[in-house]
């Protein structure tokens, strides 16, 4: 196989079966050892199961060619030097910056924490490319639209719907929010990054990491997957129009890998534009090829989506009313991008540069930066969480996954100019390893979680402070405990409001051999009031409430 990687897997090939294309997406050449100068030997099979590894846990934080954002980089010039004894210990026990414990936190056996140790020592070699005629050689109509129903025809709540990722099992589980009942699992992507429901609230849509990306229809008698198509290799987020008259009519998918994104069909997922991401960095003026698709937000102000390519630091605001003459606005910003979300007037995406420890507000009606603001190290707000300060009126808050603290920053610029774009407080969070902050408009609670912090007590927990009186500190709730699951990590991970407001829930992150749950607590009382649990909740990581997500409410 002496022509290497590219003529040995066709871009086709690797999209055609998943999870073992994705290995070899990320392998060198699948029949040969390691042969990088210097590094540790490995052989195809290590490099197989390694590659495996490396999609699954690694790529997100790491990037496909191991150049670093979120997490260092991991190309040879740097890992060499460091050995594998080092890397061991790094992938055993982790960083106090955001690295998880993979070997300490049962993720990883002492031989695939060697494993890794040893392949991130090698030379990354980029999957293949994927052109528009690919994408749509691999995308399905199940159910014709002329087939579907034309209203509603199952008696659920739609509005109070949860869905729930089931990481390890590649599904996704449809969850009653007023029963606790789970109405369906439904197969979708591996490890499903995120669920957006359209406009109107009758499509759910799910991507997942292995870029799989599923439509279902929620009025079905029994939701089902309507419409799926593989956008890329791997994949992180998915957003649909929602400007009005716009309502269903598109979705818009960004890729890791290619880097690029694409805008499909609303109700079918047809792909019709392709648009590549790859450019100059906003700092350095370099060229970066690996430019990754990272959160998208959908304007209602204007027929726009604000789209974060997170190696370039740039937000490029894509204008869907005309896609043949596509109009796109590039803001710079620091880098590297990664999530966030409006404050509560939806005029400003408070969005994450995460490695540079800064929020850059885009004012979307005006289409420009309007400020950058220093936060703690590395911010990971998700979609943050607003709420009224009293002293400081609306502010937005993200927690961290580098240190302990939650910043609250000022959202006002018309009644509280002086405080607007302004960090007005720093308060202690749960811990550092968090992922998601939360509140509600009708809740007086501010919810942390800290799933990747190395202590098990910690990641175990969730914590939960008094908006009126946040200096009181934070008070901790034993989530991991009350769900009496036995043995596992059991991480804690993202607070989600029910519809009205008065309920919280929680996934408990375990093993996927191990048993897991969500717990769903009373936000008054901040007592537990449901534990759902049942052999099909596979590693439960997000949950997305219909109404919620669809109005930008947290």
């Amino acid at each position: 196989m002496k022509n290497g990687y590219k003529s040995t897997l066709t871009a086709l090939a690797v999209l055609a079966a998943l999870p073992l294309a994705i290995a070899n997406a990320y392998a060198a050449d699948a029949a040969a050892p390691a042969v990088t100068a210097g590094a540790p030997a490995m052989t195809a099979d290590e490099m197989k199961q390694a590659s495996q590894i490396y999609f699954e846990r690694c790529a997100g934080c790491h990037g496909v060619l191991r150049k670093g954002a979120t997490g260092k980089a991991l190309t040879p010039d740097v890992t060499l030097p460091k050995g594998t004894s080092f890397m061991k210990k790094v992938i055993n026990a982790g960083t106090p910056g955001g690295m998880p414990n993979f070997g300490t936190g049962g993720e990883l056996t002492a031989e695939q924490v060697d494993l890794m140790a040893r392949y991130v020592q090698q030379t990354p070699v980029a999957p293949p490319e994927m052109s528009l005629k690919d994408m749509e050689a691999t995308w399905k109509v199940i159910v014709p639209v002329k087939d579907r129903p034309t209203k509603q025809m199952n008696k659920l709540n739609l509005g109070n719907l949860f869905s729930t990722t089931l990481r390890d099992s590649g599904e996704v589980a449809l969850i009653d929010g007023d029963t606790k009942e789970i109405i369906t699992i439904l197969k979708t992507g591996y490890a499903v990054h995120i669920s957006r429901y359209s406009a109107s609230g009758r499509y759910l849509y799910v991507t997942g990491r292995d870029s799989k990306l599923s439509l279902i229809d929620l009025w079905m008698a029994k939701p089902a997957v309507v419409a799926e198509v593989k956008t890329g290799v791997e994949a992180r987020s998915v957003e649909t129009s929602k400007f009005k008259g716009w309502e269903d009519k598109y979705a818009i998918s960004g890729t890791y890998w290619p880097p690029q994104f694409v805008i499909h069909e609303g109700d079918t997922l047809k792909p019709l534009k392709i648009v590549s991401t790859s450019g100059i960095a906003s700092e350095t003026n370099e060229f970066v090829k690996e430019a990754r698709v990272a959160a998208i937000v959908a304007s209602h102000y204007k027929p726009e989506f604000m789209v974060n390519v997170k190696e370039t630091g740039k937000v490029v605001i894509v204008n869907y009313s005309d896609l043949n003459n596509l109009k796109t606005t590039t803001i710079d910003t620091p880098r590297f991008l990664h999530d966030g979300g409006f404050e509560s007037t939806k005029r400003y995406f408070m969005d994450a540069a995460n490695a540079s420890n800064k929020i850059a507000v885009i004012d979307i009606k005006e289409g420009k930066l309007a400020a950058t603001i220093d936060v703690g190290k590395v911010p990971h707000p998700g979609r943050g969480a607003n709420f009224i300060d009293p002293k400081f009126g609306p502010v937005w808050a993200t927690s961290h996954l580098g240190d302990d603290t939650i910043s609250v920053i000022g959202t006002d610029p018309v009644k509280h100019k002086a405080d607007a774009w302004k960090v007005v407080r720093t308060v202690k969070g749960l811990g550092s390893g968090s992922l998601f902050i939360k509140s509600h408009p009708k809740s007086t609670n501010l919810w942390v979680d800290a799933p990747l912090n190395k202590d098990a007590k910690t990641s175990q927990s969730i914590g939960v402070l008094d908006i009126n009186n946040l200096d009181k500190g934070v008070t901790v709730l034993p989530i991991a405990e009350w769900a009496n699951l036995g043995d596992g990590a059991k991480r804690v991970v993202q607070p989600e409001y029910n519809k009205a407001g008065d309920e919280v829930w929680f996934a408990v992150w375990n093993a996927a051999d191990k048993k897991s749950a969500m717990v769903v607590v009373d936000d008054k009382t901040r007592k537990l009031k449901k534990v759902i649990t049942d052999p099909r909740l596979i590693t439960p990581t997000g949950h997305f409430n219909v109404n919620n997500t669809m109005h930008d409410i947290y």
